[in-house]
């Protein structure tokens, strides 16, 4: 049968639907006039800026390193003069060798040959023979009794050394003093040097004395020798003669003593001073001389030529050519700067709503991107490290702080940033995007440390061979451009794994800082011998049984519309801790019969009931609950109304004593301050705890009973608005409430009902006054016995 025709007027108001659907912009307006976009829009204005700076300044640095296979060729683009180092070196060394050595004459070993020798024929005038004067003289002078004659003759009628005497002695130390005496290992060193003159030093009244002497005139003093034969000349020279030249030659050739030492320090300094006069080598590169080719190893020269070619192209070029890159640089950095705030302003309301959030976003990806260029300058061998391991880490920590695609989207956009500053290939972007997408595939949930762990080395692995793979195609195929892949490879897998190492570290200190609870907290949290949770067990055990039935609850309906389940159950477990504080006045606490509720009055009632949301708020500060939590614990009632003691306060205003009428409350009066659920596992929380609420008190809980009353409260709660800021859609309120319906029935299931007299668990039939079942007397029955519902629900708030 053929479908009926559509009416014209049908159709074109169908069409014109569709038209309207079509134009429907973007809501830009909307989101301009939300509160905070104003410090949002200049917290992205920033991140563009600084990312500008950032980026124009690393693309102007020469990322290189020597050694490195090139992937592409580069030319000298402007003319300009370029000291030659090598020859400049070269010369400055030939400078250094050829410059003296200098030598520090040591003063007190030449006054003291002088003094002996001056005072010897005094010391030994009062001897009549050789056996008066003393030992160690004689020996040291080697006196016989011809030279002991001699010298008494050189003394004086005052007893003084004649005139004769001590000239000679003086020509004798002038020379001595610039003919220096040096021990063998500084003779030695000496010998091998490349330089034939050397600079004497020494120290007089007037100054310090210098000369400039032959290398050869220095005597080795453990040559005896040439020691004895060079003294014995300058004995001559000095004007001694034979038979006192016998003795002044022992003087000077027993346990001689060097006259000279090295001095170094001096040394370097007259060779600095003499290699700064050096005029430098110049050599001047022409336009479209190949600096390096592609495939070639980079030398230390040609790193030299290129970081001064890039420096004098960047002041030399017209200005054009180098502001237009930087400009476009600029552009680039708004464009992903607009993506990421348009995608936070749409897909990600978390940020959307506060701009420190958005602050914080935008500081984590400036900040890795600051860690990336530092890296990449610093040391250009660890550029593979440095493009992929700092992106990494901020998708890693977005995963934990937001959500998956928020990290993906985020992670491949700093992709962009980090591509453009250190000028890599589209083959470094599909690398980076390639470890992004494994953390975040990895980390669809941290329940345990070995999530982490498993992470790191699954990246590691992703990054290594990534790197090969895309190293094989940019690459030019030799054997030095495999062994630089291999390398790379191996410091791509480590930066993974590091990632992770330092992630699994600082794990506690993220999640405060972005204010976050990851599953492996959360875990942590449900433990029942948590303290707080303790402390809940033994004040209100009525309400930490409530808690537990909540969060079997939430669980399985969060599970059941994808959303955290962990999150629920956890969130439950800790919504009432403010109950604690004041027990007794909760219906689950309460002794049958006893209800403190009936001597106050409502308003005073409602005071203590609203008052644990404020209590439970304390109490998670106090424990150091995640922030997370404490949206649980003040928004699980919304702003609903407290049903129970408004209809009691109506009802005693309009039956007041007297035959007068009161002013009935508003309902305003009588409703929880909120916020309202911002959250589908919080809303979720807030129908649960409704729901057993209610079914606790529920007659004859049937499956069919239970499911009415969740799809009535979960009405209830969707047309008081209390979901409205929760994102939950229709069909997952629909979800929900089939999820609640099915676990609160697992809960409330019935149990066979025992004839009076039988114990369950107890053998029957053999005692007595015990009777046993009769078969067709089992039934079904409900477990519960029925209460006032609609009083519990009130007093439960």
């Amino acid at each position: 049968m053929a479908p009926e025709p559509q009416k014209p007027g049908t159709r074109i108001l169908s069409e014109e639907i569709r038209r309207a659907a079509k134009r429907r912009p973007v809501d830009l307006g909307g989101l301009m006039r939300q509160p905070g976009i104003g410090l949002t829009v200049l917290v992205w204005v920033a991140f563009a800026v600084v990312c500008t700076v950032l980026l124009n300044i690393t693309r102007e640095q020469p990322i290189l390193s020597v050694g490195r296979v090139m992937n592409e060729t580069a030319a000298v683009r402007v003319g300009f003069e370029l000291e030659d180092r090598p020859a400049t070196d070269e010369d400055r060394k030939s400078v250094r060798q050829q410059t003296p050595r200098v030598y520090v004459a040591d003063t007190a070993v030449l006054m003291d040959i002088q003094g002996s020798l001056v005072n010897l024929p005094r010391t030994v005038s009062t001897a009549e023979t050789i056996d008066d004067v003393a030992k160690e003289i004689r020996e040291q002078f080697r006196l016989t009794p011809e030279s002991l004659a001699a010298l008494k003759s050189a003394v004086s009628e005052a007893g003084a050394p004649s005139e004769a005497w001590t000239m000679a002695v003086g020509r004798l130390v002038e020379r001595l003093t610039w003919r220096p005496l040096l021990d063998q290992q500084t003779w030695q060193r000496e010998t091998q040097s490349f330089n034939k003159m050397i600079e004497l030093r020494v120290s007089t009244t007037d100054g310090l004395e210098r000369r400039l002497v032959p290398s050869n005139e220095a005597v080795n003093i453990d040559d005896g020798a040439k020691l004895a034969e060079t003294m014995r000349a300058l004995i001559r020279e000095a004007g001694f003669a034979a038979p006192v030249s016998s003795a002044v030659l022992s003087r000077l050739t027993v346990l001689p003593r060097p006259t000279y030492r090295f001095d170094q320090t001096a040394t370097t300094a007259r060779q600095n001073e003499a290699a700064a006069k050096v005029a430098p080598r110049m050599i001047k590169p022409a336009p479209g001389q190949v600096i390096f080719a592609r495939g070639d190893r980079l030398t230390p020269n040609a790193l030299e030529l290129y970081r001064a070619e890039k420096s004098e192209y960047l002041a030399r070029a017209e200005r054009w050519q180098v502001w237009l890159p930087r400009l476009s640089v600029a552009g680039a950095v708004t464009a992903v700067t607009l993506a990421l705030a348009g995608y936070a302003a749409l897909f990600c309301p978390r940020i959307r709503r506060r701009p420190g959030r958005a602050a914080g976003v935008a500081g984590l990806l400036a900040g890795m991107l600051l860690v990336t260029c530092w890296l990449a300058a610093a040391d250009p061998r660890l550029v593979i490290v440095a493009a992929v391991a700092p992106t990494v880490f901020a998708t890693v920590l977005l995963v934990i702080a937001y959500d998956q695609r928020v990290a993906l989207a985020f992670g491949c956009l700093q992709g962009v940033l980090v591509c453009i500053a250190l000028e890599e290939p589209i083959g470094t972007y599909a690398l980076i995007v390639t470890g992004i997408g494994v953390c975040v595939w990895m980390l669809k949930e941290v329940r345990d440390r070995s999530t982490l762990v498993k992470m790191g080395v699954v990246t590691g692995l992703t990054l290594a061979g990534g790197t090969i793979v895309v190293s094989l195609i940019d690459r030019p195929m030799t054997t030095a451009s495999l062994e630089q892949t291999v390398r790379d490879a191996a410091l791509a897998g480590s930066g993974g794994v590091l990632v992770s190492m330092l992630v699994l570290f600082i794990l506690p200190w993220i999640e405060r800082a972005f204010g976050v609870a990851t599953s492996l907290t959360l875990i942590e949290l449900r433990d029942p011998k948590q303290p707080l949770l303790r402390e809940l067990q033994q004040r209100a055990p009525g309400t930490y049984n409530h808690s537990l039935n909540v969060a079997s609850l939430g669980e399985a309906a969060a599970e059941s519309i994808k959303a955290n389940g962990l999150l629920a159950y956890v969130g439950a477990l800790y919504h009432d801790v403010g109950k604690m504080n004041k027990p007794e006045y909760f219906v689950e606490n309460q002794t049958p019969g006893l209800n403190k509720h009936d001597k106050l009055s409502p308003a005073m009632s409602l005071l203590v009931i609203v008052g644990h949301v404020k209590d439970g708020m304390e109490l998670a500060r106090e424990f150091n609950l995640p922030k997370g939590l404490h949206h649980f614990i003040e928004a699980h009632h919304g702003t609903t109304l407290v049903e129970y003691f408004f209809n009691r306060a109506r009802k005693m205003a309009a039956g007041a004593p007297g035959g007068e009428t009161q002013e009935p409350p508003q309902e305003i009066e009588y409703r929880y301050p909120g916020p309202k659920p911002r959250t589908k596992e919080v809303a979720i929380t807030m129908l649960c705890d409704a729901v057993e609420s209610a079914a606790r008190s529920m007659p004859n809980p049937t499956p069919s009973r239970i499911e009415a009353i969740v799809r009535a409260l979960a009405t209830k709660r969707l047309m008081d608005g209390q979901f409205d800021d929760s994102d939950l859609t229709l069909r997952e309120l629909n979800t929900i409430v089939e999820a609640v319906t099915r676990t609160l029935t697992s809960i409330y299931h019935g149990r066979i009902a025992y004839p009076d007299g039988v114990v369950p668990g107890v053998a029957t039939g053999g005692g007595p006054g015990v009777a046993g079942p009769k078969t067709g007397d089992v039934r079904l029955q409900e477990a519960d016995q029925p209460t006032r519902a609609g009083e519990a629900v009130g007093r439960a708030g």
